[in-house]
């Protein structure tokens, strides 16, 4: 019969990853503590501090999304007036 998987949440990783980075314990405690082997501790906080500067990046990504979309807004509302103009000289 085969063992499934564990799956963990990302959450769960950058608990135990903040956890290691402290230093308040040492991997093998960290492990024995939240029952996962040494080696995935250390690849999780490999990987989270690799990662550390998207937090900063995103934030920044997400304010020039919101400038091109008021841009894209007010284009739309400009030739939404154009069409009605053209439709009123066209009509007569």
């Amino acid at each position: 019969m085969k063992k499934e998987r564990r799956k963990f949440t990302s959450a769960f990783k950058a608990k135990v990853a903040i956890e290691a980075i402290k230093e308040d314990m040492t991997i093998q405690e960290l492990a024995v503590k939240h029952q996962v082997h040494p080696s995935q501790i250390t690849t999780w906080k490999k990987e989270f501090l690799e990662n550390a500067s998207l937090v900063f990046d995103s934030k920044r990504q997400e304010i020039k999304d919101d400038s091109k979309d008021k841009i894209l807004y007010s284009k739309i509302g400009e030739l939404q007036i154009e069409i009605d103009f053209l439709k009123k000289v066209l009509g007569k």
